[in-house]
């Protein structure tokens, strides 16, 4: 058991059999009384993202996750695939468990896969990823008042604000 102001971003708990992720974390303090965390989280079972608050002397269950270097291979309307990398195995992950990292993920990335006894659960990519960008708005000269920026479309289909330097064919990270 972990007291909730130990909870930060990315850390996993358990709390009435379902497994959470803490997306956001607040703590609040008003006058004598005793502070409040709320916290975001995501249900990593059905994808669901929600809001919990807790009392600063509440207590959660933390969990052990095992985490296995793994190869992102493709994905299908349902499902997102990967190969272990050890055991060769290609385990699948529904994409609605992934909204949050699947437009950053390309073909061949080495990504962790997360397990809870056995179960999986949740894909960790790398801090930076390098994308090709296929679409980009025009850009002139008489544009750069202030830092100005312009709409780009990467390879994975993700919408991003870059310079107005960037064109189709580079990479960004």
């Amino acid at each position: 058991m972990i007291e909730v102001n130990a909870l930060r971003k990315g850390t996993t708990f358990t709390q009435d059999s379902d497994l959470f992720k803490v997306l956001d974390y607040s703590h609040s303090q008003v006058g004598r009384g005793g502070a409040t965390i709320r916290v975001k989280v995501r249900n990593l079972r059905s994808g669901a993202t929600l809001e919990k608050t807790f009392k600063d002397s509440d207590r959660v269950q933390n969990i052990r996750l095992d985490y296995r270097d793994s190869q992102y291979l493709y994905s299908d309307d349902e499902f997102c695939y990967f190969m272990d990398n050890e055991t060769f195995e290609q385990p699948a992950i529904a994409k609605e468990l992934l909204t949050d990292v699947l437009p950053y993920m390309t073909d061949n990335m080495l990504v962790k896969i997360c397990r809870y006894n056995g179960e999986l659960i949740d894909v960790e990519i790398p801090i930076t990823v390098d994308l090709e960008v296929v679409e980009s708005e025009p850009s002139f000269a008489g544009d750069t008042a202030q830092g100005a920026t312009k709409q780009v479309v990467v390879s994975t289909g993700l919408d991003v604000q870059t310079p107005l330097f960037v064109d189709v064919g580079d990479t960004i990270r």
